[in-house]
C-alpha cells in the first residue's frame, strides 16, 4: 500500500504543474510516505461500555508513556460509543501494545487495535481495501 501511494505521488509529481488544475494541487501533501507509516495514537475497538479514560491508561500504561486517551461517548445517551483512542509518546511504544493487545480481552469483551489514521478535514479520505480486487476491462 505504501509502495503504491509513493508511486502515485512521483507520477503526479512529474505532471507538468501548468497542466494540473488547482484543485489538484494538495495530493502530495496528503499522500506523503509519512502518513502511511505507523503512528503513535491506536484505534482501540470493541471496548466495554464499562470501560472508563482511566482504566484504558491502566491497560496500556505498562508498554509505555501515555499521553492521551479519549474514549467517544454518544451524545445524547452519555454512554460509550464502543471505541476510543490512546496516543503514546513514542511510536515504538505504540507498536508494542499493538501487537501485545490486539485480539487480548478488556473487561470480558476482545479489542480491536490498528493505528489511527490523521483526520484531514476536507480532504481526500484514503481506505486501504483488503481481499481480492474485482478485475477491470480496460
Amino acid at each position: 500500500m505504501r509502495n503504491g501511494i509513493e508511486l502515485l505521488v512521483r507520477r503526479v509529481s512529474a505532471i507538468p504543474q501548468h497542466s494540473i488544475s488547482s484543485t489538484f494541487r494538495f495530493l502530495p501533501q496528503f499522500c506523503s510516505s509519512s502518513s502511511a507509516s505507523p503512528s503513535s495514537k491506536l484505534f482501540i475497538g470493541g471496548l466495554s461500555w464499562s470501560v472508563d479514560e482511566q482504566s484504558l491508561k491502566d491497560a496500556f500504561s505498562s508498554f509505555g508513556e501515555v499521553s492521551e486517551v479519549r474514549i467517544a461517548y454518544d451524545k445524547g445517551s452519555g454512554r460509550s460509543r464502543g471505541y476510543g483512542f490512546v496516543d503514546f509518546a513514542e511510536e515504538d511504544d505504540a507498536l508494542s501494545a499493538k501487537h501485545a493487545m490486539d485480539g487480548k480481552g478488556l473487561l470480558g469483551r476482545p479489542l480491536r487495535i490498528s493505528f489511527a489514521l490523521a483526520r484531514v478535514r476536507g480532504g481526500p479520505v484514503v481506505v486501504p481495501r483488503f481481499g481480492k480486487q474485482p478485475k477491470r476491462d480496460r
